[in-house]
């Protein structure tokens, strides 16, 4: 196999400049377009904010997940934006929705990792930020409009409607979105991406345990986050399944937060037989970060996954190697070849901008909506009144489990079928279905649930 002679995602037509940290406008009647001032932050200092956070963060040394405490931070620590909003993968859709255009199943997976690469350029463009917790049932909604011009990596194959029937080369594509809050202990979201027209989709729940070591916070995925789980419907439902890998928040006592990585994580995909392994290396000599990684793609036996180290796969079984600095450029080496290839640029790529229903069809319990009091309180500096509405929110969702727990009631999420599953895949509600339906249509009409808790 031999790489497709294309330009790189950062030549290409869909890298974009960076937005302003103004860059919503909103109305009561107009879908907003969207990129959260966190994800534009020039990086400055804030000494001030992180000594306030450090202290609070002290009195957690020791505990084993922060993350499960749900601890309350005064406004003023907070980034003014819902935790539904600011946590998804979607920062670049167009490397989503080109995962599955390739003919050639190495095509496919090398796809996926150019989508990994680029789902997190939040962190590596913004400041890292504590957005509010989720309230239970709390939900949040969004489209992508992004242009389908991704060239494959390795192998051909036409930029074709699911059906093979419509091309979409060079059209607008819609992606749709929504997560809910599906459990409060432990703190649990699902989520569901759908893509129809590429007959791609992407789900799974997201869960973070914390541990504070006095000097930076470890943060790893939850018991019940088993990976981002991506499903190509035109290729026999094949499935991926990709892992989360440890990450560090460090930089509180200079007074500047950063985020490094230092793991290992793993894509497989039974059907195609091909797996890879990514190495996340830690800061080099006298600590200067270097953000390298290091990764192999085989092929490997999905009845024996007996490989977890890049040093451990036969040489024989390689189909390319994987290198680079998840901050600038990945590189790919395939197998007998000599020179690497660009597989994504980061440099110029900034997140893609949301779209997200007008005011007055957003319901009660939808992030923006649910959170916009102390939203507004924050932006306009008053911190002790977003602080006030804040404690208030936090105070009617402990009364309402206290109601339900003396009712005997049990609640269920709306928008899937259940608040966790084992096997880390939730499935969808009815409503869910109709929520992401009506989505892709444009139809942002839901009716208000009596049974929501927000």
């Amino acid at each position: 196999m031999t790489p497709t002679p294309t330009k790189s995602l950062a030549n290409s037509d869909t890298a974009s400049p960076a937005p302003s940290s103004r860059s919503s406008v909103e109305t009561a009647d107009a879908p907003t377009s969207s990129v959260p001032t966190a994800y534009v932050s020039d990086k400055a200092d804030d000494s001030s904010k992180l000594r306030t956070f450090l202290s609070i963060l002290r009195k957690f040394i020791g505990v084993a997940d922060i993350a499960s405490v749900r601890f309350s931070l005064p406004a003023q620590l907070l980034e003014p934006i819902p935790n539904l909003e600011y946590w998804n993968y979607l920062d670049r859709p167009e490397t989503f929705i080109s995962i599955g255009d390739s003919d050639d199943a190495l095509g496919r997976m090398l796809a996926v990792l150019r989508f990994w690469f680029t789902k997190d350029l939040k962190y590596v463009k913004g400041k890292p930020c504590k957005p509010y917790n989720s309230a239970l049932g709390e939900f949040f909604r969004c489209n992508w409009e992004v242009e389908d011009s991704l060239p494959s990596i390795v192998g051909d194959g036409p930029k074709v409607s699911a059906t093979g029937e419509v091309s979409t080369e060079h059209r607008t594509v819609r992606v749709s979105y929504i997560t809910e809050q599906t459990s409060h202990h432990p703190p649990v979201s699902a989520f569901w991406v759908d893509c129809p027209v590429k007959g791609i989709s992407a789900y799974g729940f997201d869960q973070l345990s914390a541990k504070f070591t006095g000097t930076s916070v470890r943060v790893i995925p939850g018991a019940h986050n088993l990976g981002i789980f991506i499903n190509l419907q035109h290729r026999d439902n094949e499935e991926y399944r990709l892992t989360h890998p440890a990450a560090y928040l460090a930089g509180m006592l200079r007074g500047s937060l950063s985020i490094t990585v230092a793991d290992t994580c793993y894509v497989t995909c039974p059907k195609s037989r091909i797996k890879v392994i990514l190495q996340y290396l830690e800061e080099g000599w006298l600590g200067k970060t270097q953000n390298r990684v290091l990764g192999v793609v085989f092929h490997y036996d999905p009845e024996n996954d007996n490989k977890s180290k890049i040093k451990e796969v036969p040489e024989k079984d390689v189909l390319a190697r994987i290198e680079g600095c998840w901050q600038d450029k990945i590189h790919y080496t395939l197998k007998e070849a000599k020179d690497p290839q660009l597989l994504v640029d980061l440099n110029p790529l900034w997140p893609i901008p949301k779209v997200i229903p007008p005011e007055n069809q957003q319901l009660s319990n939808e992030s923006r909506r649910f959170w916009r009091g102390v939203t507004e309180a924050i932006l306009n500096k008053q911190y002790g009144q977003a602080t006030k509405l804040k404690q208030e929110l936090e105070e009617r969702q402990r009364e309402k489990a206290t109601a339900r727990k003396d009712e005997g009631s049990d609640w269920k999420p709306r928008f899937f079928t259940e608040a966790l599953r084992p096997n880390g895949k939730p499935n969808l509600s009815e409503d869910g279905r109709r929520a992401l339906k009506g989505l892709q249509e444009g139809d942002y009409h839901l009716e208000e649930c009596a049974l929501m808790p927000a």
